[in-house]
């Protein structure tokens, strides 16, 4: 009797201890744990334990969950909201990685059709200087796509040189074709006398300021997509706090500890962990939009006043015009040529028979016709339709993350951070830093530092994408963090503090230039050349 006593006494304890835990064993939380392979199923107990060596998950109840579980589930939190966010991102981030390809591509094929309509100038109108003046063609146009993908050239000097390496082919082939013993030093006078002589009239100044209005924005437009996948990829990758690990922690995975393996956080619950843990990425919200903004501008402003299309293919009628001038002034060029570099030796006149390449009455003035599919303003329109519906990405991401997938739907039992509940009756914060000092969930201590640079970086585009000057920080990658004014906003002037001349320098100051006013080339930085195939495609 005494006996059946006792065991009904332990039996009654068990039934008692696992009511208070809310399981009965932890086939279930082993079962997820492995499906999930979050560890190796040997280290869930078979039964619920007391879980005192527990520092997030722990609870007055039985629990299935121990201090090697409580670490991989962690891990698996990290993991799981890492995932999640860069599958949220990953329509945005091949959005711009295709159109960077597009882009290129069909920049590189505008630029090769360009140069091929050039050369036919040489190849019909100007035969005789068709095998001399094939180089200078590629070369320019060769720099001409360069500059649009990132080198340091200046539209200046790419003319410049082109029309130095053009003169003595033109004086060899059209002001002096009975001039022989054409030797290297003769030509290298020529080039050096080419500068002084203008031998093309304002035509050369005419290209260049052409080309210095419309390369620079296409260069900055795709500088601007190379930086918008860098910030994709940096918010993918976002290094979650300690504070925010445990929080994430105590949202997706304490309740497994109490067998609640099917449970989903509380929308309001939700809402302040991922408001917390994303609160910096929140912060490139507002650079984000003017960064949209700017290219939606830039994109319109190419398209309204400074086409690139029309700007490469002008290339040529504007090289006859400076063949035609350099014709035209052949004896005035060649009397001071003589002076400046002496006279070549000479053959014997031409006979009749042997005609000049006089005539441009077979200079097409008009360009190839080129279906709108493969231009690059309609391409661009595209891209800039599609970029809109994602302005409002990195202001809505926590919310969107915790509505769209990890909270419970409004009207079913729902996990409050402590037990199964209706509803979460903490108070709900807003995004960003600001807005995380009453968050009951999560502590937010400041601003993430790579986040810091990558809105740094956003801010020194979004001025380029403007077309405002400011102040020299050569590449994007020497961009680290304080270039902003403290309100996350740039002046648009450039003062001493900036590193600018001051007024006593005798360089004037320059404040913010007219949007899409790219003239003053030589002034804006630069970056260096990113190619395609060195951007990380990761379409989860």
């Amino acid at each position: 009797m005494e006996a059946r006593k006792s065991c009904f006494l332990v039996l009654f304890a068990v039934c008692v201890a696992r009511s208070l835990a809310g399981v009965s064993d932890c086939d279930e939380v082993r079962k997820v744990f492995q499906e999930r392979q979050i560890g190796t199923v040997k280290s869930v107990p078979e039964r619920p334990r007391k879980g005192s060596d527990l520092q997030v998950c722990g609870s007055r109840n039985l629990t299935c969950c121990n201090k090697k579980m409580e670490e991989r589930y962690q891990l698996a939190a990290r993991r799981d909201i890492q995932s999640l966010v860069q599958r949220t991102s990953s329509s945005l981030k091949f959005l711009i990685s295709r159109n960077v390809a597009t882009f290129q591509e069909v920049f590189e094929n505008l630029v090769k059709q360009a140069e091929n309509y050039t050369s036919t100038l040489f190849t019909s109108a100007y035969r005789s200087l068709a095998p001399d003046a094939g180089g200078p063609v590629r070369q320019l146009f060769g720099d001409i796509s360069l500059l649009a993908l990132g080198s340091e050239l200046e539209v200046e000097d790419v003319v410049r040189s082109f029309f130095e390496q053009l003169f003595p082919v033109v004086y060899r082939h059209v002001i002096d074709p009975d001039a022989t013993a054409f030797g290297e030093d003769f030509a290298e006078c020529l080039r050096v006398a080419g500068n002084r002589l203008g031998p093309f009239g304002g035509l050369p100044k005419q290209l260049a300021r052409r080309l210095g209005r419309s390369v620079p924005p296409a260069q900055v437009f795709l500088q601007a997509l190379h930086l918008g996948i860098e910030v994709i990829n940096t918010t993918d990758h976002l290094q979650y706090t300690k504070e925010c690990r445990r929080a994430l922690l105590k949202m997706l995975y304490c309740p497994h500890c109490q067998g609640l393996t099917r449970s989903k956080p509380c929308t309001g619950y939700c809402l302040n962990v991922m408001r917390g843990c994303l609160a910096s990425v929140a912060e490139v919200d507002a650079h984000w939009r003017e960064f949209v903004r700017s290219l939606e501008d830039v994109s319109a402003g190419m398209q309204e006043h400074l086409d690139l299309e029309q700007a490469l293919f002008g290339v040529r009628p504007l090289v006859a015009e400076a063949l035609a001038h350099a014709q035209n002034n052949g004896p005035k060029l060649s009397a001071q040529v003589s002076k400046l570099c002496g006279r070549p030796s000479r053959v014997p006149a031409r006979s009749v028979g042997s005609p000049r390449d006089t005539s441009q009455n077979s200079i097409p003035l008009k360009a190839p016709e080129r279906s709108a599919e493969e231009t690059f303003s309609s391409r661009r329109r595209e891209f800039i339709n599609s970029l809109r519906l994602h302005r409002t990405f990195y202001g809505g991401l926590a919310d969107q993350l915790c509505v769209g997938e990890v909270a419970s739907e409004d009207g079913l039992s729902c996990w409050n951070g402590a037990d199964v509940t209706k509803s979460y009756t903490l108070r709900v914060v807003g995004s960003g830093i600001d807005a995380q000092s009453g968050n009951p969930d999560v502590k937010v201590k400041g601003l993430d530092p790579v986040i810091n640079q990558i809105i740094d970086k956003l801010k020194h585009i979004n001025q380029l994408l403007q077309g405002k000057q400011i102040p020299k920080y050569g590449t994007l990658d020497q961009i680290e963090t304080g270039s902003g004014d403290g309100e996350g906003h740039f002046s648009g002037d450039c003062d001493d503090e900036d590193g600018c001349a001051g007024s006593g320098s005798g360089e004037a100051k320059r404040a913010a230039k007219i949007p899409y006013d790219f003239t003053d080339y030589k002034h804006q930085t630069l970056w260096k050349r990113v190619h395609f195939t060195d951007i990380c495609l990761v379409a989860v």
